[in-house]
């Protein structure tokens, strides 16, 4: 009796009729599920590639500028950044930025879902797209990554509302798994797009989550290297270090590259907070003009960078890797204000690869002083360290640039520096940079978008 009973409440939960329809109900929901976790995860890695390929197209363009005269950045870019600002502020809310804080966030309970539907509508994510392109076109120093995971989480929650997911599906494991899905085909780095989604989306993980993530990644994955193909970010390396003698690079990369990721996260979230004072005052009553001031001083970096400080960063991080780059010994240096100057400026773009491409800048200087331990090898721990230090996710650092640089050799230097840099950058920056950037948008209301007049 008491089992007739219990079924008889499944059958009025699932408003069931007949014999059949509690096992139909059940498979067409898991299928329906099955359906869009797979043509979302397709959908991400097609985007991913059409904006990686979008970038590269933006980038080339912006340094044939450059061959017509090194100095045209002092008016294209100050230009380019004050409309874009403008433009996001006024039609796309939301859109500045990495993307991962605003992903971050959306994944916090305690948020209304008119921001969540704000955050991750596919109106913002198209503005993302189009402007972090614009942005690349003018010079900025930024990523196409972070927009990729803000993307990607957009799809997959856009998904989840037309098929009428379940609000903890919804919330975490589709969302997880597209911010992970924009990680893995942005880079390739499958194994890193699950970590990522670990460590630094969620700071947790749980089982109910566990295969959304696998199959969305896997198969964003799959959809990239058969468009793609079988491709490392960086190349391939073959660099390794000797236990004992060498790795004396080890434990000064992990310091001096996670105090300077430390400074630069800290940086960031200060300016984010709102410095005090009439300089502080000024640039929130005028975000344009601070725009375009941001771009000035980038087009000057630039110049003292002999033109290497635009972008990604991409080129000139695989020529470090490849060892045949010709850049200036600042590169590093110069690389991480110009990233930080584009930051800040209010621009959409992200920080993942200009990121790599500083750490590497950073481990080429540290390689002329130990010249005990290859320069490859060196130049590969700076990028770890460097990126452990900025984002305080060690593992997600040391996976991603073994992926991206085909090296299995240096796993046991790589997770040393990477460890030791996260502790380093604690001691500067108590909080991880996107978590702490997503606390503070959150904090604050979006305005409310205007609609573009005829």
């Amino acid at each position: 009796m008491a089992a007739m009973k219990i079924y008889q409440v499944i059958r009025e939960y699932f408003k069931v009729t007949d014999e059949g329809s509690l096992f139909e109900t059940t498979m067409i929901l898991d299928w329906k599920r099955r359906l869009v976790f797979w043509s979302g995860a397709i959908s991400v890695a097609l985007v991913a590639i059409a904006l990686a390929i979008a970038a590269e197209w933006a980038n080339g363009i912006f340094h044939k500028i450059l061959t017509i005269s090194p100095y045209l950045p002092l008016v294209i870019t100050p230009a380019g950044l004050a409309l874009i600002v403008y433009t996001t502020k006024k039609y796309f809310p939301g859109s500045q930025g990495s993307g991962i804080p605003q992903a971050i966030a959306s994944l916090d309970p305690k948020e209304s879902s008119a921001i969540r539907e704000r955050v991750l509508s596919l109106r913002v994510s198209a503005g993302k797209f189009m402007l972090a392109v614009l942005s690349l076109l003018c010079g900025a120093s930024i990523g196409r990554e972070g927009p990729t995971v803000q993307i990607g989480a957009s799809i997959m929650h856009s998904l989840g509302n037309l098929a009428r997911f379940p609000k903890h599906d919804l919330e975490k494991g589709l969302i997880l798994a597209g911010a992970a899905a924009g990680v893995a085909a942005a880079f390739n780095t499958p194994l890193a797009g699950i970590v990522f989604a670990i460590e630094e989306m969620s700071r947790s993980f749980e089982e109910h989550n566990s295969t959304t993530i696998l199959m969305t990644v896997i198969i964003a994955g799959i959809t990239s290297l058969a468009l793609l193909g079988n491709y490392s970010y960086f190349g391939h390396t073959d660099e390794t270090l000797a236990f004992g003698k060498e790795w004396d690079v080890v434990v000064v990369c992990g310091i001096a590259c996670g105090l300077l990721g430390g400074a630069f996260s800290r940086f960031l979230i200060e300016i984010n907070k709102g410095l005090a004072g009439r300089m502080s005052a000024w640039m929130r009553t005028n975000p344009i003009a601070f725009a375009a001031v941001c771009g000035f001083i980038l087009a000057l970096i630039g110049l003292a960078s002999n033109n290497t400080s635009y972008g990604s960063g991409y080129s000139e991080a695989k020529s470090l890797v490849d060892g045949n780059a010709t850049l200036p010994e600042g590169y590093g240096i110069l690389k991480m204000a110009a990233t930080l100057v584009s930051y800040v400026s209010g621009i959409p773009g992200g920080v993942m690869a200009p990121t790599l491409s500083a750490g590497a800048g950073l481990g080429a200087n540290l390689a002329l002083l130990f010249t005990n331990a290859p320069a490859g090898a060196t130049i590969i721990l700076g990028m770890v360290a460097y990126f452990a230090g900025v984002t305080q996710a060690p593992i997600t650092a040391f996976v991603i640039v073994m992926e991206m640089t085909d090296n299995h050799e240096m796993l046991l230097p790589l997770m040393a520096a990477a460890f030791i840099a996260n502790f380093c950058s604690k001691i500067i920056c108590p909080t991880p940079l996107f978590h702490t950037m997503a606390h503070n948008f959150m904090s604050k209301p979006l305005p409310k978008i205007e609609q573009p007049h005829d």
